[in-house]
């Protein structure tokens, strides 16, 4: 169930890197509570920096929000910790998975609980609802990370971090590199968490008909600006959207 006031409301951000290259410029768009958003648009279109941005991990890349703001639950993160950020609730899954590979499946998991300070009985709570969401995690979980599938590291990312008990997950690229079956196995995950825990997505995704199948919202960038918006329904019937995402736009 969504509502009218947004978990996450980024307001004309724009990005430098290395205080001279424009990355993101001018964005703006909001996450109810309760929905999944997606981004979507070409490599290089302005995606990741925009998640990164919201999670204040660009700065680990010589980044820089310098205009604009970005607001979490009501309050100005724009200049806050990562670190506070994730024990706050709003979480990233890094594109590419990185997961800990001399770690087992279990312990990158509870890495995900670092930021928290619960009792153990919690934690094996929670960790069984990871299970419960990833079974064939709890199958492999004393398997070091470094030797699981990418299905299995991008479940065991998305896994950890719901460690972090999230109320805003930021999830970059998804399906890449993945079979078309594991993509839908895990999509399918991100709607049951959508549905049952009233978990909030952003997620950057470069497959447009699956990301617009499960989202409720999606925005198009392009260049680092915003160009289209607009329910998944009324973004999947456009016709210029493959143009939009591949900037191949005429005129």
């Amino acid at each position: 169930m969504t509502t009218d006031v947004p978990i996450l409301q980024i307001d004309g951000i724009e990005v430098l890197y290395d205080h001279t290259i424009l990355a993101v410029r001018d964005v703006s768009l909001s996450v109810a509570k309760g929905q999944i958003v997606v981004l979507l648009g070409a490599n290089g279109a302005g995606k990741s920096t925009t998640l990164k941005a919201a999670s204040n991990l660009v700065r680990a890349e010589r980044g820089e929000v310098v205009r604009g703001r970005i607001v979490y639950q009501g309050q100005d993160v724009t200049r806050s910790a990562p670190h506070l950020l994730a024990r706050d609730g709003l979480v990233q899954v890094l594109e590419g998975r990185h997961c800990f590979a001399q770690l087992s499946v279990e312990e990158n998991l509870l890495t995900g609980a670092l930021a928290r300070q619960v009792p153990r009985r919690q934690l094996l709570a929670d960790l069984e609802s990871v299970y419960g969401h990833f079974p064939r995690l709890k199958l492999r979980r004393k398997t070091l990370a470094g030797y699981t599938s990418g299905g299995e590291q991008q479940m065991i990312a998305i896994g950890r971090a719901l460690m972090a008990r999230p109320r805003l997950v930021l999830l970059d690229e998804p399906s890449m590199g993945l079979a078309p079956q594991i993509v839908e196995e895990i999509f399918e995950i991100i709607h049951q968490l959508n549905q049952l825990e009233g978990s909030s997505f952003l997620i950057a995704e470069q497959n447009i008909n699956l990301a617009l199948r499960y989202a409720h919202y999606g925005y198009v960038l392009e260049s680092g600006r915003v160009v289209s918006e607009g329910s998944a329904e009324q973004l999947a019937a456009r016709g210029d959207l493959e143009d939009f995402y591949l900037g191949a736009r005429a005129g």
